[in-house]
Order: structure tokens, then C-alpha cells, then sequence
């Protein structure tokens, strides 16, 4: 069994963006609890603001930094102003992201496909290439970001969502081999369902009953204690639940299975029985 390599990440300067709320704010608090300096950026000013309270008043450190990740302004100021404070950036958690959950041609342009295009990969992109100068210059630094398992099996409704976590992916490898010259560790995490405020963002419209599973559906908690351990222990990928491992196996090995079980079970219902 994998054992964890500790260290200490005390005084660590801790970036994490969707700190707002579920799998963002869950890992605030554990790394806070690391004895982290925990940068919090999210658009949601009272709820960040309320979270860093929260963690003062528990002895940690915190920062609250109103972001929106679509913004460049917005992202400059972040990296500006952590730095201007703490002085070092020494792990980014790019973790801000939303889903649009529903057939392409019922997406709207802008709200749905721009919107998720920007917060999910372009956002991502651009918080990494202005953290990374400081992290290479120091010869150290770590980035974690948030995929899904979408990032590794595309379903249909998540067309654009998948297509973002798909692009995460292959940045996060690429990069990867990048930096590590440099001593910059970079991962990426591929979590399933996990209990947040995703699905009531997600604007998704089921006629079928199927859903996920409760044994397969992860607390925002469980994903935050396994950030916090690729902090210690840093790896290329971690995929959550790993009994998810062998269905993302057959899928990659047998795609037209898949079409066609997935056509037949859902796809069917959802679309040919409205029209």
C-alpha cells in the first residue's frame, strides 16, 4: 500500500482558485490545518472572506483575493498581490471550474460553451504561465489541476465540459515535461462525482433515473485529503474512486462497447422519446 512520504509544507504559500466553496474551500481548510499560507481567490467575496476568518480563527493563515479567472487583470493581480505579501507562490491548486451539463445544440454560445472554455482551460493556462517564472526562477514549486474523470471518458451532455478536462490533461503532461528540469513538480487530479455545488450549476436536465452511484460519489473532503497528499507526495495523475480504473480501462479498450451502451441506455431516452 502507498505510504505517504511526509514533509513539512509549514509556511508553504498556498494558491487555490474556486476557494469559494466545495472541493476549493475543502482544501483550504487542510491545508491550513498543514500550517499553509493559504491564498483564497474566488469571485465570491463574502464567502472567501468568511472562510479566511474561519481559518485565522483556527490559528491559520489565510488570504482572501476577490478573482474571476476569466479576467486577466483579475489573475495579474492575484500573483501580484501574493507576492507583494507573502513573497513566494510554492504551490498552485488551479481548481476553479463549472460544467454545463446538456446536449451541444441546447448549450447557449457564449454562456455555456465561451464561459466554460475561459474558467476551465484558458484561466488555468493563464494563472500557470504567470506563476511559473517565480517557481522556476526559485527552482522549486508544485501545480495541481483539477481534471475529472470526464478528462478521461467523454459522456455525452459533457461535450464542452469533457472537452475542457480533456484539454487540461494533455497541458498538464505537457507541462510536466516542461518544468521538471527546473525542480517544478506538476499533477493532475481526475476525481468522479464528488458531493458539491457542481450539479446545481450544471443547469442539467435528466428524463432517465440514471445517476451516480452513493459508494461511488466523493465528499469534497475525500478530494482535498488527496491534494494535500500529492503536496507531500507529488505524482503525474491520481484518478478518484480508483474502482473507477477499470471502467475507464474498457472504455479505452473497447469504444464502440461503449457507443453503443451508451446510446442504447441513455442517449435514446433522453432524446429521441422528446421529439
Amino acid at each position: 500500500m502507498w505510504r505517504m512520504v511526509k514533509k513539512s509544507l509549514s509556511e508553504n504559500v498556498v494558491i487555490i482558485t474556486g476557494a469559494s466553496s466545495g472541493i476549493g474551500e475543502a482544501s483550504a481548510l487542510r491545508f491550513a490545518e498543514e500550517g499553509c499560507r493559504v491564498v483564497l481567490a474566488a469571485r465570491l467575496t463574502e464567502r472567501i472572506n468568511d472562510l479566511a476568518h474561519r481559518i485565522k480563527t483556527e490559528g491559520g493563515k489565510a488570504l482572501a483575493l476577490q478573482t474571476d479567472v476569466s479576467q486577466l487583470d483579475s489573475l495579474s493581480n492575484l500573483v501580484q498581490t501574493v507576492l507583494a505579501e507573502w513573497g513566494q507562490i510554492d504551490l498552485l491548486f488551479n481548481n476553479a471550474g463549472f460544467g454545463r451539463i446538456r446536449f451541444l445544440d441546447e448549450l447557449d454560445l457564449i454562456q455555456d460553451i465561451d464561459t466554460q472554455l475561459r474558467v476551465n482551460l484558458w484561466g488555468l493556462i493563464q494563472l500557470t504561465r504567470m506563476v511559473l517564472p517565480h517557481m522556476i526562477k526559485r527552482g522549486s514549486g508544485h501545480i495541481i489541476n483539477m481534471a475529472s474523470i470526464a478528462g478521461l471518458v467523454a459522456m455525452p451532455t459533457y461535450s464542452i465540459y469533457a472537452a475542457t478536462k480533456y484539454a487540461v490533461r494533455g497541458f498538464t503532461d505537457a507541462l510536466r515535461r516542461e518544468v521538471g528540469v527546473w525542480g517544478v513538480h506538476v499533477s493532475g487530479i481526475y476525481p468522479g462525482a464528488a458531493e458539491t455545488e457542481f450539479d446545481g450549476h450544471s443547469g442539467a436536465k435528466r428524463k432517465t433515473s440514471i445517476h451516480t452511484p452513493g459508494i461511488l460519489t466523493l465528499s469534497a473532503d475525500d478530494v482535498a485529503r488527496e491534494i494535500v497528499k500529492l503536496a507531500y507526495h507529488p505524482r503525474r495523475m491520481v484518478v478518484m474512486p480508483r474502482i473507477m480504473m477499470p471502467a475507464i480501462w474498457f472504455t479505452w479498450h473497447f469504444p464502440g462497447v461503449t457507443d453503443w451502451f451508451v446510446e442504447q441506455t441513455f442517449v435514446r431516452s433522453e432524446r429521441i422519446s422528446k421529439e
